[in-house]
């Protein structure tokens, strides 16, 4: 159980949240001496509203604004805001108590302090009866872990720390894990994630672990490793690297999913693989023009060297497929058509399996990690050809983006039993409770929603 649960209600003060809508009825309800105040002091129950109801020993009560109480993890904002202390769920709604209230509290005490120092000490929670608080803290370790991986800058994030952090959380359990670095990437048939990888000083590599009974359900998840983006040859500006040290969210979020899933004890077969590079400019960087053989074996001519996350995730994808999973799932930071189409809040997902995508947009909706489903729509397929190769990775269309991309990949999956791709933002620039701006694990806990009701774990 996560430090910030406790067990004991000794002490405890109360927490009550409230809608707008219901707040004259709930006041009604309250001892006089409560409901006086809150009149008093002009509680009006809005969205984010926090008010501190005096005792005779110091407050007696913390009080919650949900305005229309559309966000399920509000509470966040109770150990964000609160001092230390011992805190007990008092009145609150159904749709924001229970394990969601645990989750928002524990999503609530983030704070990345390796650089600068955090005096702050979180407050606890009384763990709310009938909540799984291994699994609530499970979910919590792993955003934690991606969110860390990701506001870790690029100088302490390379490939070889990224490797590093997968390595330990293999190693936490039990998994078995191996490395294909630098020159033996091409040894080993992995041209694309080599040749993305090999303008930097720091050598690219592959990590690749596996866990689970070998006669489980063969679920394979491909997570984008580019530790920092320069754009290659074809350079982004100033203004396009400053967030660059997100463009690994894609391996950070397979990374905190994975922990989810091992530490859950998922009835699976897990693989990981993560393509770890810093696409950088030197004299032996790839070029605009250039062709290259895939490890699948289709050729890819170079439209952009700034499309280099669809590179290295088709060797990782062709990998993966030719053991034929029964699912795979690849999570990447791969375009701004993305972000243009569905904004930061709202990962797009691409899939051709009917039931893959409502169990994936269901299990969003019941977790507060929402998702929304794009087309891998076939006409665009002619946008990814090359006159002098079987692709070209950046084509000459300045539409629709993010389905091209899911198309470019789609064409390294030929044996997966089903496939899904997620082209995320693994950064929040709306703040909410719980979600600081910053590093975020988009999709990562309705990716393990819906991999936990598709393979339950043993009773």
């Amino acid at each position: 159980m996560h430090e910030s649960l406790v067990r004991s209600a000794k002490g405890a003060t109360r927490l009550h949240a409230v809608k707008a809508s219901g707040l004259k009825r709930w006041r009604a309800a309250l001892p006089r001496r409560e409901a006086q105040w809150l009149e008093n002091v002009g509680f009006a129950a809005k969205d984010g509203e926090l008010v501190l109801i005096p005792g005779a020993r110091g407050v007696s009560a913390a009080v919650l604004g949900l305005g229309k109480g559309e966000d399920r993890l509000a509470l966040a904002q109770f150990s964000e805001s609160l001092p230390q202390g011992t805190y007990a769920l008092g009145d609150v709604p159904e749709s924001h108590a229970g394990a969601n209230a645990a989750l928002a509290w524990l999503l609530g005490t983030y704070r990345f302090g390796r650089y600068k120092k955090v005096d702050r000490k979180s407050p606890r929670l009384v763990a709310p009866a009938g909540v799984d608080a291994a699994e609530v803290t499970r979910i919590a370790e792993g955003v934690f872990l991606a969110r860390d991986l990701v506001n870790t800058p690029s100088n302490d994030m390379g490939p070889e720390e990224l490797a590093a952090a997968a390595r330990d959380l293999a190693k936490r359990h039990g998994a078995k894990f191996a490395l294909t670095l630098g020159e033996d990437l091409l040894k080993k048939n992995y041209p694309l994630i080599h040749t993305v990888g090999r303008a930097s000083v720091r050598s690219p590599r592959l990590i690749d672990f596996t866990w689970g009974k070998a006669g489980a359900p063969r679920l394979t998840l491909v997570g984008k490793g580019v530790c920092f983006d320069t754009g290659g040859l074809d350079l982004k500006p100033s203004s396009g690297m400053l967030t660059m040290k997100k463009d690994m969210g894609g391996a950070a979020v397979v990374l905190g999913l994975a922990h989810m899933i091992m530490d859950a004890q998922l009835p699976v077969r897990l693989r990981v693989l993560i393509p770890a590079v810093e696409n950088s400019v030197s004299g032996n960087a790839y070029r605009p023009g250039d062709v290259f053989r895939s490890r699948k074996g289709l050729t890819v001519e170079i439209g952009n060297t700034d499309a280099e996350g669809r590179l290295v995730l088709a060797d990782a994808l062709a990998d993966g497929d030719d053991e034929a999973p029964d699912l795979m799932i690849d999570v990447a930071t791969l375009t701004g058509a993305a972000r243009a189409a569905t904004g930061f809040d709202l990962p797009p997902f691409f899939t051709d399996d009917e039931a893959l995508a409502a169990e994936l947009y269901s299990a969003g909706q019941a977790v507060s990690d929402f998702v929304w489903r794009l087309p891998l729509w076939r006409g665009y397929e002619s946008a990814i050809a090359s006159p002098i190769a079987d692709l070209n990775n950046s084509p000459d269309y300045n539409l629709a983006g993010a389905i091209t991309a899911a198309l470019f990949l789609n064409r390294f999956v030929t044996r997966a039993k089903s496939w899904m791709h997620l082209d995320i933002p693994a950064w929040i620039d709306r703040p909410k409770p719980g979600r600081r701006k910053g590093a975020e694990a988009s999709a990562a806990r309705a990716l393990y929603g819906m991999l936990k009701k598709r393979y339950p774990p043993a009773a």
